[in-house]
């Protein structure tokens, strides 16, 4: 293998490669492009091009970096070794998701790691800091390992025992001991003896299991329900078991002796040496049961219960029954040693070091085999912190079970993503290797399945979730060159839902949000790849379906993680509103649509979901354990946010780890042909143009300050720069060139353009005045969200209900609604109202929160000044201080009068006002003050 690339070498490379081909080195969805990237009239820069500058973003995100630099990747790399029998050197998974005690079994493992090698390449991408590059390259470095351990059949991994060397069977390894058939033969009188060190308390888990099936066999397991060993046999089923039951639960760590005999109708169970347990009913002998098909030690025969995790040593098998001073000699040597001598059935003393055979010592030489329950992987590129048998039974399933099946594709996504990310931020080919070889795995397992199989498959609910795996897929395809990964990214389709919003069909109501948001930028990238239509098409029409009609102010989606009728939003308020992966999803989503179609609405709301949901999802404290981001961002009256969701390592983590290393991918697009630099975001940033030459510095406290100054660095270069007038900046906008003001007329929701030659220090200040506005549900009008510029200012209140406010009192001729605010000094963007303090949504706190107030005018009031007119309701909500408001901002008070008379005839005319009480509205209107 060649040596890696270094990191400067890496990014001149992929720079050439952008400049000749158009593509960025940095793609959305990770710290790694595409070499294939965005085939649409813009380009994003590189991580790497663009340096965050202080302010909310750098602090957030220092709180990720300390995070990526200290967390133990030998945690991570715990569940993956463990599938593959590796020593895991004593590491302990991160559990929830990531562990075998996590929700639904931990069938999602795996998936935590794959976004922790994302943060890591972003990282480095980012800040070049030599940690992240060499924690990136010990974990490619172990999970090529992994995935060459999974080539090979399994090989004994060894603990120190009772008398020597022992094997130990790994929690998550799923390997067992085969014993060859007859071991038992034709007995009617046996002892069987073994010593085991469990390392967990799950029930069932068994020390031996001889049978043919769930209805003739006898076990030894470690714990029964009642969590004491327990001996049976039967050759009826559970139901027909003459068993022995301990009376004490074995010890976890430490080794314990476990023996039974079992002749002349009599049974006794051993621990110790000690007889915990006698039946005289016991019928059954080896000889009743026949011949049995498997004789195994750490495996049941019943699929549910879990595999024997600890070690196991000085497995004998007795053709008689052994006398108690025989079983009390077994507790201080091995049984060759003793009075009892070794087993005649059988004799493992299970020290081996090496391999995956057992020698037998009792003479009849039936070595034993160590084995994978699973039997192993299907194809030598298959790699996974859990056993292939997911994706199989997938391919059967008909109807959703995520204790058994918990969207494998999903974490098949996340790992190739953290690898394709970790390639391009290191070189290291043996990322792109495993890589590649996922990519030909997963070929070889969908392309042999029927079309309708995988049509089945891809529609049921959250076992058949794939995440962004068609982009990831994309993406590999680019680099790899092969025909199979391009067809493999196709064989993702879920055809009724593409087609259905190809043709403007909302389909959307009942559907998982997260589940299917990454499906349509895969498509995005199925465009680029293929020129098919439908593709972009059907994602440009989704994205419409979601904003506004599925929408919460802070940009979030989804309520409980599923999707309600369209424009339903007051209606879906709840405790789990706005899965914080949506809001991530949505962002890469509205990012790959821009660049293939500059509409900034697309931008608009990226501004919106960005400052507001995934900057107030991160909590702003330090914590070496945990990202601490949320899950569920309630927007129930009084919510306290959760950082510490479920039991952690949740998806919503993961995604939070990776939006927190690259807030600067999207401040800057350039475009295709090198004529025109899009600055899409006010964030305090440097970009490094090197096509043109040229930096861009741009320094801004936004949003706590109005405006943004860019200051042009390097040398002359001639091109158009494209500032976005937000859609909330409906007056004041304003941009000046070294002092200067550019002429022309700044429209909401479009860029403003300015072209020249542009030479080192020219300075561009852009200013754009907030307002407070409010901003309505669809289907309350009364329930509204506060806005001021960008910022969702929320009300800091434990109130269960609602907070009941009016705005129309002491707003300004301008229509902007801050003057019933107060400002609360040395705290920007904070205010308060009717005694209750209102703060940015995107600060990480624990303070009860209301996110949407109930907007209460009862009287007609100008300037503060009541008119004691009852402030009427037209049946669509709107108020006549509504229709007022509707017409500003004013040129001047008289402006307002004016407006206000209009509105009052009209409202006479409709019957909704007494024309005295008009009267009273514009003389009221007339005498007040207002603030411009």
């Amino acid at each position: 293998m060649a040596p890696p690339l270094s990191r400067r070498t890496l990014l001149q490379a992929a720079a050439l490669t952008a400049a000749a081909t158009g593509l960025s080195v940095f793609a959305t969805g990770g710290a790694a492009a595409a070499a294939g990237g965005p085939a649409g009239p813009l380009r994003p820069f590189a991580l790497g091009d663009v340096a965050l500058g202080e302010g909310v973003f750098a602090d957030k995100r220092a709180l990720l970096l300390d995070h990526a630099r200290g967390y133990d990747v030998n945690r991570l790399l715990q569940v993956f070794r463990a599938n593959a029998g590796q020593d895991s050197g004593g590491a302990v998974a991160p559990g929830g998701w990531e562990g075998l005690d996590g929700e639904a079994n931990g069938n999602l493992r795996g998936h935590y790691t794959g976004h922790f090698l994302t943060m890591l390449a972003q990282a480095y991408a980012s800040t070049g800091e030599k940690v992240f590059g060499d924690r990136l390259r010990t974990m490619i470095g172990a999970l090529t390992e992994v995935r060459e351990a999974l080539r090979r059949d399994p090989v004994v991994l060894t603990a120190e025992g009772p008398f020597g060397p022992a094997v130990e069977q790994v929690r998550g390894s799923y390997r067992y001991v085969d014993l060859p058939g007859g071991v038992l033969g034709t007995t009617t009188a046996v002892t069987l003896s073994a010593w085991v060190r469990p390392e967990h308390d799950a029930p069932w888990a068994r020390v031996l299991d001889f049978g043919a099936d769930t209805t003739r066999y006898l076990y030894l397991a470690v714990r029964n329900a009642a969590g004491v060993p327990r001996f049976a046999v039967t050759t009826s089923g559970a139901g027909g078991e003459q068993a022995l039951n301990g009376t004490a639960a074995l010890p976890l760590g430490r080794w314990s002796h476990l023996a039974v005999t079992l002749g002349g109708g009599t049974g006794t169970l051993y621990v110790d040496g000690t007889a915990v347990a006698r039946n005289t009913a016991m019928t059954l002998t080896p000889a009743a049961l026949g011949a049995l098909a498997d004789h195994w030690l750490g495996r049941s025969h019943y699929a549910g219960d879990p595999v024997f995790a600890g070690g196991l040593a000085e497995f004998q098998i007795w053709s008689r029954v052994l006398s108690p001073a025989e079983i009390a000699g077994l507790q201080h040597a091995r049984a060759a040693d003793t009075s009892a001598g070794a087993g005649d059935l059988a004799s493992y003393r299970l020290d081996e070091t090496s391999g995956s055979r057992f020698a037998d010592s009792s003479g009849r030489g039936t070595a034993a085999v160590l084995r994978r329950t699973w039997g192993g992987p299907s194809h030598p590129g298959f790699l996974a912190a859990y056993p292939e048998t997911q994706f199989i039974q997938l391919e059967s399933m008909t109807g959703s079970d995520y204790t058994k099946v918990w969207a494998p594709y999903y974490t098949a996504h996340k790992i190739l993503r953290g690898l394709l990310d970790a390639h391009l931020a290191t070189g290291d080919a043996r990322a792109l290797d495993l890589a590649s070889g996922m990519g030909d795995w997963m070929y070889a397992r969908l392309s042999r399945l029927p079309a309708a199989t995988l049509q089945r498959m891809w529609g049921i609910f959250s076992s058949g979730e794939y995440g962004g795996i068609v982009e990831a897929i994309c993406d590999l395809h680019d680099r790899s060159g092969k025909p199979e990964h391009l067809a493999l990214a196709r064989l993702f389709d879920l055809d009724r839902l593409i087609d259905a919003c190809a043709a403007d069909t909302d389909v959307l109501d009942g559907l998982h949000a997260n589940q299917h948001i990454p499906i349509f930028t895969g498509l995005v990238r199925l465009y680029d790849a293929t020129g098919e239509q439908r593709y972009l098409t059907a994602a440009k029409n989704f994205w419409r379906m979601v904003v506004p009609h599925r929408m919460y102010g802070i940009g979030g989606t989804s309520t409980g993680e599923f999707w309600k009728a369209r424009d339903v939003v007051a209606g879906t308020i709840g405790a789990t509103t706005a899965e914080t992966c949506c809001a991530y999803n949505m962002l890469k989503l509205s990012r790959a649509l821009f660049l293939h179609e500059p509409d900034p609405a697309y931008m608009d709301y990226y501004e919106r979901a960005l400052y507001n949901q995934v900057l107030g999802s991160k909590q702003d404290r330090p914590d070496a354990e945990k990202p601490l981001v949320t899950y569920f961002i309630g927007l129930t009256p009084g919510h306290v946010r959760d950082y510490t969701p479920k039991q952690g390592t949740t998806c919503c983590e993961g995604t939070g780890m990776e939006s927190a290393t690259k807030y600067q991918d999207s401040v800057y697009f350039a475009a295709a042909d090198g004529g025109a630099l899009y600055v899409n975001l006010y964030s305090p940033s440097t970009l490094g143009w090197a096509e043109r030459g040229v930096t861009v510095t741009q320094r801004t406290a936004f949003p706590a300050e109005q405006g943004s100054t860019l200051t042009v660095g390097g040398g002359r270069a001639s091109f158009a720069l494209r500032l976005r007038v937000p859609g909330w900046a409906t007056a004041g906008f304003r941009v000046t060139v070294n002092g200067r003001a550019v002429e022309g007329t700044p429209v909401p929701g479009t860029y403003f353009t300015v072209s020249r030659t542009w030479r080192a220090g020219d300075t561009v200040r852009v200013s754009m005045p907030f307002r407070l506005r409010t901003e309505r549900t669809p289907d309350d009008p009364s329930l509204q969200a506060l806005f001021y510029g960008p910022v969702n200012l929320v009300g800091r209140s434990s109130a269960s209900t609602h907070l009941e406010v009016g705005l129309y009192g002491n707003a300004a001729l301008s229509g902007d609604l801050l003057p019933s605010l107060a400002p609360v000094p040395g705290s920007p963007l904070h205010y308060t109202l009717h005694g209750t303090e209102f703060a940015p949504f995107l600060e990480g706190t624990e303070d009860p929160t209301h996110a949407y107030v109930r907007r209460t005018e009862p009287r007609v009031v100008f300037g503060g000044l009541d008119s004691g007119v009852a402030n009427p309701v037209r049946p669509d909500g709107t108020t006549l201080l509504d229709a007022v408001w509707a017409g500003a901002p004013f040129r001047s008070k008289g402006a307002l009068v004016t407006h206000v008379g209009k509105v009052v005839d009209t409202w006479v005319a409709e019957g909704r006002l007494a024309r005295a009480d008009g009267d009273t509205v514009v003389h009221t209107a007339r005498k007040a003050s207002y603030v411009a």
